[in-house]
C-alpha cells in the first residue's frame, strides 16, 4: 500500500539525520551475500554459525588455550539464552556469525580472567572503597554526565576496550599499545559500517567511557542480549529466577582484576541496568554513592525504542518496532518501580538526583551538586577539562537522532498512566519531542 505524502515526507531522511524506516535497515552488500549465500545452503568457506553451547566452550578453550572457567554456574543462564536466541530471536546467517563470534569472546574472557586472578591471587585483595555509580533510565543524559565526570582523573572508569574485554591478552605490557585496543577498533568500525545511523544515536568509541552492563555479560546475566535482539524467554528467565547477587559478585571480581591492570582512586560505574537492581548493588558495594538521573519518561522511551530497533537490525532482518516497544516499555516500568522500592527501604542519603532538564541546561552546574553530594571540590583542571569536552563534542556531533512515539505503536496516554507514579515521585518535568 503506497504511504500517504506527509507519511512519506515524515520518514524522508535529511543530511545527517538518523532513518525513521525502520523495516527496511540498512544492509551492506557482503552481509547480503553472506546471507543469501547460506540461504542457498552455499556455505562452504564461511565461518560456523552453530550455536551450540559445547562447541562454544570448544571454541573459547581453543582459541585461548586454557580450560577454567572459574564458578560454573554460569552455563545455566548461558543455555536458557542459547536457547532463547535459536528459537525466538530471527536471526540472519550473517547475525548468526556475528553472535557465535561474540559468545566466544565472552567465554573466552572468563577463561582469561580466571587465568590471571589464579596467577595472581591478590588481585582480589584490591580496596573497592567507596564507587560511585551513575544510574537512570536509557537515553536520559546519563552518557553526557558519566563523559564529564570521567574526565576527573581521580575516578577509574571503564573504558570501551575494557569492557570488550577485561582480561589482559598474552604478552601484554604496554596499556598504551594494548591490541584490545585495536581490537576494540575494529569492533568501532564494524558497528559504523552495520549501521551508519547508530552512532548520531549513542557513539561508541574504543577509548571513551562504557556501561559495566557489558561486563555482567561474562556471567551470562545482563540485559545486553535482549537490547540486542529478540530473546523473550531469556528476558523472562532473568526477571524470574537470574541470580543476581552471583551476578554482581562477579562485577566487583572483574572490577577488581580491572583495578590490578589501572589503578585510581575510585571506581565510577555508569548503567541502566543498576536500576533495576539497587538493592543487591548496595549489598556487593555497601559504602557506594548513587546519581539518579531523570528525563520525562515516555520522550526518552520513543528515543530508547529507536535505539534498539536501528541495534537489533544488524542481527535480524525481522525486527517488529512495536514488539520492540511493548517490551522496553514494561521493562522500563519494571526499572524505577523496583528502584522507589529500594530507595523507600535504604534511605535518601545514598542518593542524589539530577533532572535533564538541568543538566543540559547548565552541566558543570550539576556537577558541581554531585561533587558537594560526594563530600568533593571541582578542582580547576578538572572543571576545565570538563568544558573542552563539551566544546569538542557538540550535540549532533555524529548527526540528529529522529524519533517518535507513532514510530513504535506508542500511545502517549498510556505511557503517560505506565510511569505516573515515578514522574510524580521525582517531579520530573514533561518535554516536547516525542
Amino acid at each position: 500500500m503506497a504511504l500517504s505524502l506527509p507519511v512519506a515526507l515524515s520518514l524522508s531522511k535529511g543530511p545527517g539525520e538518523t532513518s525513521l524506516e525502520y523495516t527496511r535497515p540498512h544492509r551492506p552488500l557482503p552481509v547480503r551475500l553472506i546471507n543469501a549465500a547460506c540461504r542457498l545452503g552455499l556455505r562452504a568457506g564461511l565461518p560456523g554459525a552453530d550455536l551450540l553451547e559445547t562447541s562454544l566452550l570448544s571454541a573459547a578453550c581453543r582459541k585461548t588455550g586454557l580450560w577454567d572457567f572459574g564458578d560454573l554456574r554460569f552455563r545455566k543462564p548461558l543455555k536458557v539464552l542459547l536457547a532463547s536466541m535459536q528459537d525466538e530471536a530471527r536471526l540472519h546467517p550473517a547475525g548468526r556469525i556475528m553472535a557465535r563470534h561474540n559468545l566466544v569472546r565472552i567465554l573466552s574472557n572468563r577463561l582469561r580472567m580466571e587465568d590471571a586472578i589464579t596467577r595472581h591471587p591478590g588481585i582480589l585483595a584490591a580496596d573497592m572503597q567507596d564507587p560511585v555509580v551513575l544510574t537512570g533510565l536509557q537515553r536520559t543524559g546519563t552518557t553526557l554526565l558519566h563523559r564529564l565526570l570521567a574526565e576527573d582523573p581521580s575516578f577509574r572508569v571503564l573504558a570501551s576496550w575494557e569492557a570488550v574485554n577485561p582480561a589482559p591478552w598474552p604478552g601484554t605490557t604496554n596499556l598504551r599499545k594494548d591490541p584490545r585496543i585495536r581490537a576494540a577498533r575494529f569492533a568501532q568500525r564494524s558497528v559504523g559500517y552495520l549501521s551508519p545511523d547508530f552512532s548520531a544515536i549513542h557513539p561508541i568509541e574504543a577509548e571513551s567511557p562504557e556501561e559495566d552492563v557489558l561486563l555482567l555479560e561474562f556471567a551470562f546475566l545482563s540485559t545486553v542480549p535482549e537490547a540486542m535482539m529478540r530473546v523473550p524467554a531469556y528476558s523472562r528467565w532473568l526477571e524470574e529466577e537470574g541470580d543476581n547477587e552471583r551476578a554482581y559478585r562477579y562485577l566487583e571480581k572483574i572490577l577488581k582484576l580491572l583495578l590490578w591492570q589501572r589503578s585510581a582512586e575510585r571506581w565510577l560505574l555508569k548503567s541502566p541496568h543498576h536500576l533495576e537492581h539497587l538493592d543487591v548493588l548496595l549489598d556487593v558495594f555497601p559504602d557506594a554513592r548513587i546519581i539518579q538521573v531523570h528525563r520525562d519518561p515516555v520522550v526518552s522511551l520513543a528515543s530508547y525504542c529507536s535505539m534498539l530497533t536501528h541495534a537489533q537490525h544488524i542481527f535480524s532482518d525481522e525486527v517488529d518496532p512495536h514488539e520492540v516497544a511493548r517490551h522496553w516499555s514494561a521493562k522500563r516500568a519494571r526499572l524505577v518501580e523496583r528502584a522507589m522500592a529500594t530507595r523507600e527501604r535504604v534511605g535518601a542519603d545514598r542518593f542524589i538526583d539530577v533532572q535533564y532538564v538541568d543538566l543540559v541546561s547548565d552541566p558543570i552546574e550539576q556537577v558541581r551538586r554531585i561533587y558537594a553530594f560526594l563530600g568533593r571540590s571541582l578542582g580547576a583542571g578538572t572543571e576545565a577539562r570538563m568544558h573542552a569536552y563539551m566544546r569538542e563534542n557538540p550535540k549532533h556531533k555524529h548527526g540528529k537522532h529522529r524519533y517518535g512515539l507513532e514510530h513504535f505503536g506508542l500511545d502517549r496516554e498510556t505511557e503517560e498512566e505506565r510511569f505516573s507514579r515515578y514522574r510524580a515521585r521525582f517531579h520530573i518535568p514533561v518535554e516536547d519531542g516525542a
